[in-house]
């Protein structure tokens, strides 16, 4: 069977059918590719002077495209026991003002190697808890972005939300700011999971936050799901999901719990024992896909979904979609910055990663030191894999011959090892391969992480350096 004939067939509609004998059979753990090769790979033989290398490269090309930043701010007021993100509990709010200090040196530190291309199209805050701190210091940390930045007037600049750290006039802040997306977490509305997890979250704040979004005028609203957590049930959750389409957010993400407790000490204080089922948590993902397509959302892949108006979806539609370590983007070919500990950016052909620890992070600012701890370069094999990998997890099809041009191969030559497992696939109705084309099926959208899997170097030889969340 040949991979690689050329033809003209297009893209699939993005739609998304529930198999969950099929899901069952495919449940393995693997990556979520918001890069590739994974986080896992990086190395600590990429540092600062590789990192400068990539961005004076970048300074010398010409027509080099508007940027992405990144800012993670990872201090939060409570613990919420199934959290894997890198984060720094405190009430002390002082800690976030020292922190702040340091993000503002780092973005000096930036400011002085860039030159003249300085142009943002896209910028998020993640964390932790960006609400954590003040205005006043968001204000600051805005002020030092703009300063070596010159954002575009129709710029992105998203948000996450604790909705128990800001109220109405809290949002009319962060929209006299410039944010106008926003993410907020809920997880599940349900009582007695809030009180098994540690987080106490009224319906009324949630959806008091969304209502002061939309009358501020905020563009987009997405909304946190997980599924897997203590005490769930398919019914509690039915009445989360009712709720939360009721809001009618332009995004909702549903993730699978990944119940880790050997890496992430907070979940030790999850009793196990009240886990949903492996069954019960496949009828809760079911339940909640019906629940999502039949209220008009469409599948983006793997875990989001969003409004058919959304840019997400628009950009799926028109093959703009891609993805990077926030997750899907439409901000295509950009390249991203980061700031603040543990943060990763993408620059040319290359990968890097702030140092996890913040005394390791702030030891680097004040060497006047960019604070990269590793990274990766990314050879041509690295660069053909990631767009097989970033095709199949955006559009969810793999145009093979456009493979063939791009990069001046053999599709079929070049991925031979890879045949038996696309082959597999097929048989088992993940896949489709036809006329030149790998089209991942209904069935199989919910799986494309094993789909990629099958184009990973890295796994294929055994080189798993961390434990990945599982599939679904």
């Amino acid at each position: 069977m040949s991979l690689a004939t050329a033809s003209s067939a297009s893209v699939l509609p993005p739609t998304v059918a529930f198999d969950a004998d099929l899901i069952a059979r495919y449940q393995r753990a693997g990556p979520r590719y918001t890069s590739y090769p994974t986080a896992d790979r990086f190395t600590e033989g990429f540092g600062v002077e590789s990192f400068k290398r990539y961005l004076e490269r970048r300074e010398c090309a010409p027509g080099a495209g508007a940027w992405s930043l990144y800012v993670h701010l990872p201090f939060c007021a409570t613990v919420c026991y199934y959290c894997g993100c890198n984060r720094i509990i405190t009430a002390n709010k002082s800690r976030a003002v020292s922190y702040v200090d340091y993000l503002v040196r780092e973005i000096a530190l930036y400011g002085a190697l860039l030159g003249e291309q300085r142009t943002v199209r896209q910028m998020h805050w993640g964390g932790g808890t960006p609400t954590f701190l003040a205005a006043e210091d968001m204000a600051r940390l805005l002020s030092a972005l703009r300063s070596e930045f010159d954002f575009l007037p129709r710029a992105e600049l998203a948000i996450e939300v604790d909705p128990r750290t800001v109220d109405a006039a809290g949002v009319a802040k962060l929209a006299r700011l410039g944010f106008n997306r926003m993410s907020l977490g809920v997880q599940d509305f349900d009582s007695d999971v809030q009180v098994a997890v540690n987080r106490i979250q009224s319906e009324a704040q949630t959806l008091a936050v969304m209502r002061a979004a939309r009358d501020e005028g905020f563009a987009s609203l997405n909304v946190d799901l997980i599924y897997g957590l203590p005490r769930q049930t398919p019914d509690r959750f039915d009445r989360t999901l009712d709720k939360v389409v009721g809001a009618n957010p332009d995004r909702i993400a549903l993730y699978s719990y990944a119940h880790l407790p050997e890496l992430f000490k907070g979940q030790r204080q999850i009793d196990e024992g009240e886990l949903p089922s492996a069954a019960a948590k496949l009828e809760i993902l079911g339940r909640a896909i019906r629940c999502l397509t039949e209220a008009g959302y469409v599948h983006i892949g793997m875990d989001h979904f969003a409004r058919p108006d959304d840019e997400l979806a628009v950009a799926q539609r028109e093959g703009r979609l891609q993805r990077n370590f926030q997750g899907y983007s439409t901000a295509a070919g950009s390249d991203l910055l980061a700031f603040g500990m543990s943060s990763i950016g993408a620059v040319g052909a290359s990968y890097y990663q702030n140092h996890r620890d913040l005394a390791a992070y702030c030891g680097a600012i004040d060497r006047n030191v960019l604070p990269i701890a590793r990274g990766t370069d990314l050879d041509i094999d690295d660069l053909l894999r990631r767009s097989v990998i970033h095709s199949l997890m955006c559009r969810f099809a793999l145009d093979t011959k456009a493979v063939e041009d791009q990069y001046a191969i053999d599709f079929d030559s070049y991925f031979d090892a890879e045949r038996e497992q696309l082959v597999a696939l097929a048989s088992d109705g993940l896949i489709e391969l036809e006329g030149g084309w790998i089209r991942v099926t209904p069935r199989g959208r919910l799986l494309v992480r094993n789909v990629a899997m099958v184009f990973d170097r890295h796994l294929r030889r055994g080189e798993q350096r961390a434990r990945y969340s599982k599939v679904i």
